[in-house]
């Protein structure tokens, strides 16, 4: 008998565990319901922006390419080349300003569209996205101090000497693969680096070609340019791997753009005397 009431007492209070498994149910049902109201609202608008808005990831620091006007707006020769293409697919265009860095993250993750930021294409980088046909062919090069005996890549690859590069760039890879021997310091910002170089802290700064010649000329009472480059480079724009169709959009607006003049006229409205020095020190130009 006290068995049997034990028992009897036990199923009088089983309906509140159920009302709590009922309660866990349609916890479940909602909040499943609230994840596929998100996953639908996130793809509408995913099918959305494609169709009428390009996002263009660059860095607004490196002039005269990348970089932002008196009003703090975009300008430059891959601003005025991203309006062009997005003119020619029928899009909105809009530019996100991300470090140079976190440019292929962001294009990986669909923050943006199109890396348009003077991006050297790269065996590396091509493991985690498609390049473009290139557009411009440049190379690395070194900016040392004046009174540096340095006279090419190798006279820096020396312990105790200290070789500065930007974070992320080819600059950057070509140092820790090939300057084994000197201490590398790394920057997120140009000019911070070759400020360097022309107050004697490093030995020299390794980036591409044009923009060594534009810091040398803001500090050439304190620097020298080795322009002849000692790795050859090409650059194109990032697409996102597998986005064949607006790969081959892209690709067929730079042949036009290069048939109708389009880069010609860039490096005439921007780089203008750089051309006529380039010609005169018997250097091929960028375009």
């Amino acid at each position: 008998m006290p068995l049997s009431g034990r028992s009897s007492s036990r199923q009088k209070t089983d309906p509140i565990p159920k009302l709590l498994q009922v309660k866990r149910n349609r916890l479940k049902r909602i909040s499943t319901g609230l994840a596929l109201i998100a996953i639908l609202w996130a793809f509408g608008c995913s099918l959305e922006r494609d169709h009428s808005l390009l996002v263009v990831g660059m860095e607004l620091s490196y002039p005269p390419f990348e970089m932002t006007d008196e009003k703090n707006q975009p300008t430059g020769i891959s601003v005025e080349m991203a309006e062009a293409l997005a003119r020619q697919l029928g899009k909105e265009l809009r530019i996100e300003n991300i470090p140079f860095a976190g440019l292929i993250p962001s294009l990986r993750t669909g923050k943006i569209d199109l890396i348009i930021s003077s991006m050297t294409r790269t065996v590396e980088r091509a493991q985690s996205i498609d390049f473009s046909n290139s557009y411009l062919d440049t190379g690395l090069c070194i900016l040392v101090p004046q009174d540096s005996n340095t006279k090419h890549i190798g006279d820096i690859n020396n312990l105790g000497m200290t070789i500065a590069v930007k974070q992320g760039t080819t600059g950057h890879i070509y140092a820790n693969q090939h300057l084994e021997n000197a201490e590398i310091l790394l920057f997120e910002d140009e000019a911070a680096a070759a400020l360097e170089v022309a107050q004697g802290k490093v030995d020299a700064f390794v980036y591409d070609q044009i923009s060594v010649y534009l810091n040398w000329r803001k500090h050439s009472e304190t620097t020298r340019a080795l322009l002849r480059p000692f790795n050859q480079e090409s650059w194109a724009i990032g697409v996102k791997k597998g986005n064949t169709a607006l790969l081959n959009e892209v690709n067929a607006f730079l042949n036009t753009f290069d048939a109708s003049g389009g880069f010609d006229a860039l490096g005439d409205k921007y780089l203008s005397e750089e051309k006529r020095i380039f010609r005169e020190l018997g250097y091929p130009f960028f375009f």
